[in-house]
């Protein structure tokens, strides 16, 4: 079973930061907890990252029902240069309330130089028909919410062409 969401945003800025920036600045300011959903503190692992096929390991502090540290596995599955990026986080070391993986979208597209319309897309899945409305209202209310934090972290990234970690 799966449960989508999305948000769409316009970008004043280039379409290569607006690309880049989400993936590639460091995941500390971009994953800097709400709500329930603790902080990333850092990420090992991640020579390959940016790249399809790429990889690294998410760290977390600490939060209630879990004790902080390695979180769950990121992985590049998609990109298309300046367009498109599809990651997925699997391999929870935390308590997931059933779910078993989430896929990360995110689509840029040049409107016209210096604004770019911006989607941000996560899929959740789970195999767990009885949870079924609670990873519903899960996502549609409490990570669509989180969404739209981590938006605007990765905006502020862009306006202050922060350093990519990677290429």
């Amino acid at each position: 079973m799966q449960t989508t969401t999305e948000i769409t945003t316009i970008f004043h800025t280039t379409l290569e930061r607006a690309f880049k920036s989400p993936m590639l600045c460091d995941i500390t300011k971009v994953h800097t907890g709400h709500g329930i959903t603790p902080k990333v503190t850092h990420c090992t692992e991640d020579e390959s990252w940016g790249k399809v096929g790429g990889s690294r390991k998410i760290f977390m502090a600490k939060a209630p029902g879990f004790k902080g540290g390695e979180a769950s596995l990121d992985r590049v599955l998609e990109r298309i240069e300046n367009e498109y990026w599809k990651i997925e986080i699997s391999d929870f070391k935390t308590w997931s309330m059933g779910f078993e993986k989430f896929q990360g979208e995110w689509f840029t597209t040049q409107l016209e130089d210096g604004k770019v319309l911006v989607k941000y897309k996560y899929t959740m899945f789970s195999n767990s028909i009885i949870f079924y409305p609670f990873h519903w209202l899960f996502t549609k209310i409490v990570w669509r919410n989180y969404m739209k934090h981590v938006l605007e972290n990765i905006r502020k990234l862009t306006i202050d062409e922060a350093p990519y970690l990677q290429e």
